[in-house]
């Protein structure tokens, strides 16, 4: 079932349009505060249409991530209370529970491991405010993780160029599908760990 190709091309066509750096810049903070989205799903057309621009939408990708994680920082000091009862009810519970017990931990760290890898960046803003870290480590943590995530995204897909768009869109359904079933079993691994 080719459900995918349909929306790379969309992407495809977006990453073109000339306010896609805005739009771009937009996904990426509120992403960091509660949207479920990634970035990358748009950083990585862009780079792929513009290579030339790959390291200007990666900075802006970063820096606008950066800016919605402090704001979701800000969340989490100054109104945990307010959001608390959706936020057990959500699906985010148990990685915010794994955030809180991480920043315990290993402070700096969790938040710069989360800013790189694909567990929920945003989640652990919240944390990190609810914990009340501290903001100059939170920033860097921050621009770092999420800048090392996004500068890989653009040098691997601005390097491939239109070779790497032509390959994508031959496989997109496949790749779609085999992340489905990788997320799914995450999920249940999860669920039962």
């Amino acid at each position: 079932m080719k459900i995918f190709s349909p929306l790379y091309a969309r992407a495809m066509i977006w990453s073109r349009h000339p306010r896609a750096p805005w739009y771009l810049a937009t996904l990426s903070f509120f992403e960091s505060v509660f949207f479920p989205v990634p970035p990358d799903v748009m950083l990585a057309p862009m780079c792929m249409a513009s290579p030339k621009r790959a390291w200007w939408f990666a900075l802006l990708t970063t820096l606008a991530s950066a800016a919605g994680g402090f704001f979701g920082y800000l969340i989490g000091y100054y109104a945990i209370d307010a959001i608390m009862p959706w936020l057990q009810a959500s699906s985010y519970w148990p990685t915010y529970e794994t955030a809180v017990a991480w920043f315990k931990a290993y402070g700096f760290w969790a938040i710069f491991v989360a800013g790189f890898s694909p567990v929920p960046y945003k989640v652990f803003t919240i944390a990190a405010g609810t914990m009340s870290m501290a903001l100059a480590p939170f920033l860097v943590a921050s621009l770092i993780g999420r800048g090392i995530r996004f500068f890989l995204v653009a040098a691997l897909l601005a390097r491939g160029g239109p070779r790497m768009e032509a390959l994508l869109q031959r496989y997109v359904d496949r790749l779609g599908w085999a992340t489905v079933i990788v997320v799914a079993i995450a999920g249940v691994w999860v669920a039962f760990s």
